[in-house]
């Protein structure tokens, strides 16, 4: 079972400015400027369209899928593989600014667990209620 990221209006905000401060910075010389070569253009394109892209890819292929033994919580090349049994809490929060996070929307959870470097992950899924308890069917011991 599949779940998708939840996206609010603050982040969708964040990411449009952040992609057109890009733009800007590397668009706007290529259109004021009478002596930029093609080299200039594949320069400057390069570098607008992979940050860009990389953000894009990033923000829209957040998912947190349940297979039989693992939560697997995705989001571009970010990756975590949580298994259940070390799963130990999970609990509604609105710090997005600090830890681990995988989200896209102020509203989010963050699941506590003993095997992950930093002991937890904050996720933000659509459908929160349905979310929670797939993973408390899945994790007796979850509080």
């Amino acid at each position: 079972m599949t779940f998708h990221s939840k996206m609010d209006t603050f982040f969708l905000s964040i990411i449009s400015f952040a992609i057109f401060t890009i733009g800007a910075v590397t668009i706007l010389p290529l259109i004021f400027d009478d002596e930029a070569t093609m080299t200039d253009a594949y320069i400057l394109l390069s570098i607008f369209f992979i940050p860009s892209g990389f953000l894009l890819w990033c923000s829209f292929s957040i998912t947190y899928t349940f297979y039989e033994d693992y939560l697997f919580v995705k989001g571009g090349p970010f990756r975590s593989k949580i298994p259940y049994g070390h799963i130990t809490n999970i609990s509604k929060t609105d710090n997005i600014l600090i830890g681990y996070r995988i989200l896209s929307s102020k509203d989010c959870y963050e699941i506590f667990y003993t095997s992950g470097t930093l002991g937890s992950v904050k996720i933000s899924p659509k459908d929160p209620e349905r979310f929670i308890s797939e993973l408390q069917k899945r994790c007796p011991a979850l509080q």
